[in-house]
């Protein structure tokens, strides 16, 4: 590890970074150093805006990879190497106004049916009924479940802890499956292979995003449907599925942990009930021809 790499590193651990937000801010400024093939910081500004305008017009980065990078960039040369630049602040990512895929409460149960092996479903269907993002559910410890309370202490990223409601049946599917293992100390521990059989070993970590992921991804296509879903689709179909039934939008925007009721009222354009009301009208256009 290089002193200049070093000293990154320890910046954000002063700042208080998640060791994630690290590892993604290091490996931006990497790909901006591979790119020209030197030192980051015998980088010029001029340098800096011919990289952002490659990101944005040649390797066409979607919003979220590119503020990744900005944001990594940003933090180098402004708090390591004290460059205030004006590009840091003039650069931005591509706007976008993309409403996220939801599936309905029957395509989320057809999915879910077709999911093989029993960790992967149990903790699937976890995140769908608390919710959760894909980490949260995949590192579930077992003192987090509060069955007394029925509750889930979430550990969010970004330290943002929260509680959320535990359905009665999720709590008898979480007990059910932990009896398979008994790990003391994950809910949906990683399994090992053995010829056809499957197993937990010694000192078995949570089950890996990428696995996870994967078996999800599989599922959707055995169901037959053709919606691009992911796992977190589970979590917008949670919150639509939730204002369908009533719930109130700030108990809702609690659950997810969202900082804005802006981010939580982009499902008031997903439910059926919103949609349902432009039906007539719609259908009386036609009338008359």
């Amino acid at each position: 590890m290089t002193p200049l790499r070093q000293r990154m590193i320890e910046d954000m651990q002063l700042r208080g970074l998640s060791a994630r937000t690290q590892e993604a801010y290091t490996h931006a400024v990497r790909q901006l150093a591979g790119h020209f093939h030197r030192s980051p910081d015998r980088l010029s500004e001029e340098d800096l805006r011919q990289y952002f305008l490659y990101l944005i017009n040649v390797k066409r980065f979607a919003r979220a990879s590119f503020t990744i990078a900005l944001c990594g960039i940003k933090f180098f040369f402004e708090s390591t190497l004290h460059r205030n630049w004006t590009l840091l602040d003039l650069a931005r990512p591509p706007r976008e106004k993309k409403l996220p895929v939801v599936l309905s409460r029957d395509e989320v149960h057809r999915i879910l049916g077709c999911v093989r092996l029993p960790v992967y479903r149990a903790c699937l269907i976890t995140i769908y009924a608390c919710g959760l993002r894909l980490l949260e559910g995949a590192r579930l410890a077992v003192p987090d479940v509060d069955g007394d309370r029925m509750l889930l202490h979430v550990h969010g990223k970004g330290g943002q802890d929260r509680y959320v409601p535990l359905p009665v049946d999720t709590l008898k599917l979480l007990r059910e499956h932990w009896r398979t293992h008994r790990s003391p100390q994950w809910i949906f521990p990683a399994h090992v292979r053995r010829g056809t059989k499957y197993f937990v070993p010694d000192g078995a970590g949570p089950i890996s995003r990428s696995s996870l992921q994967s078996a999800f991804c599989r599922a959707v296509k055995q169901s037959g449907i053709h919606k691009r879903a992911h796992v977190h689709t589970l979590r917008h179909s949670y919150a639509t599925h939730l204002l369908e039934d009533g719930l109130n939008l700030r108990l809702i925007q609690e659950a997810l942990r969202h900082r804005s009721s802006r981010t939580t009222e982009i499902y008031t354009h997903l439910t059926q009930e919103v949609r349902q009301t432009a039906v007539d009208p719609i259908n009386r256009l036609m009338q008359g021809f």
